[in-house]
């Protein structure tokens, strides 16, 4: 690749507007080439505000020559059907979270991306921060000891009735949208051997999805991980490691802004150390990693994206026979 990346983005979402398609106009590295709507009005709004030219359609962007990539912002229920047709039409594609609602659908578009030589990253972004690289680096140091516990929480506060995230047809729900957060946190950290002992999914009153749920899971040796999410809950954000030392505590810990001061908490001997560390852009720092592992034609480890789907099926499965008021 010569020259910045040419993307070209398919729907004009909500996080598209407010996150990445800033995060690709600051990137050295990405150039925005078009944007695709199903209504022409807001193609053209959104290609004003961030470059490239409008575009009428989804279909009609992957006929663009100068397209090298494709950004995938869509409702879940879509993302499988043009992450596809994107990855058919040779492009390489970073697709929003989760990749896709069906852990087969996902397996065979990595296998698709793989066999094409193309890049296909699924946009979790709190992995690109570093302060959760600084952690992994306490824990295989032995900050607090020989890991034996995971707990991690991400939880918001009601939206609005209207919002896709309550519809069913469109693969909403509170685990793929926020459940996802600490799942994928208890794979970074204790590794895609995890396997689930159980889960709980609840629906809030008058909803046709779940808003709220736990599971619980373990490694094939000591450790456990409880991971907790809802998204009619006061916020929070974080996560905590025990150990047979210490334990290690995050917080703000999914979806921190660009200037928050990053702090890990290390507890040990009845004290607590805070290892403040420098502001990082998350976002920023996925859309470099996506623009250079096109550009060094690297094949990206997909194996936590794999997981991560298996599980949040399983999640679903094993919920749908417990008690009459889960998600069944």
């Amino acid at each position: 690749m010569t020259g910045p990346l040419r993307v070209g983005v398919i729907g004009c979402a909500g996080i598209a507007v407010r996150r990445m398609l800033p995060a690709f106009v600051a990137c050295p590295d990405i150039e925005i080439a078009a944007v695709a709507s199903r209504d022409e009005s807001k193609a053209r709004e959104v290609a004003e505000r961030f470059g490239g030219r409008p575009v009428h359609g989804y279909a009609e962007l992957l006929e663009q020559d100068d397209i090298q990539a494709v950004y995938v912002p869509l409702p879940a229920a879509l993302h499988a059907e043009w992450t596809e047709a994107a990855l058919t039409a040779g492009r390489h594609v970073l697709a929003e979270k989760p990749l896709t609602t069906d852990r087969h659908r996902t397996g065979e578009l990595l296998d698709l991306a793989r066999t094409r030589g193309l890049v296909l990253m699924e946009n979790v972004m709190f992995v690109h921060h570093h302060r959760h690289e600084e952690v992994r680096r306490l824990v295989a140091e032995g900050a607090i000891g020989e890991p034996r516990a995971f707990h991690a929480a991400f939880t918001i506060p009601p939206l609005p009735d209207g919002d896709i995230r309550y519809d069913p047809e469109l693969g909403g729900g509170a685990l793929a949208d926020v459940g996802v957060y600490p799942l994928r946190a208890a794979l970074h950290f204790l590794g895609h051997d995890l396997d689930l002992v159980g889960a709980r999914l609840v629906k809030g009153p008058g909803r046709r999805v779940e808003t709220s749920g736990a599971a619980l899971l373990s490694t094939p040796g000591t450790v456990t991980a409880q991971i907790t999410f809802g998204m009619e809950h006061a916020y929070r954000s974080s996560y905590e490691l025990w150990g047979s030392e210490g334990s290690i505590t995050v917080d703000r810990a999914f979806t921190p802004p660009a200037d928050h001061v990053p702090v890990i908490g290390l507890h040990r001997g009845g004290t607590v150390e805070e290892i403040k560390l420098e502001p990082h852009d998350q976002v920023a720092a996925t859309v470099a990693a996506f623009a250079a592992a096109v550009r060094d034609r690297t094949l990206l480890d997909t194996g936590a994206t794999l997981r991560q789907a298996e599980l949040l099926d399983e999640i679903h499965r094993s919920a749908s026979r417990g008690e009459p008021n889960g998600t069944e």
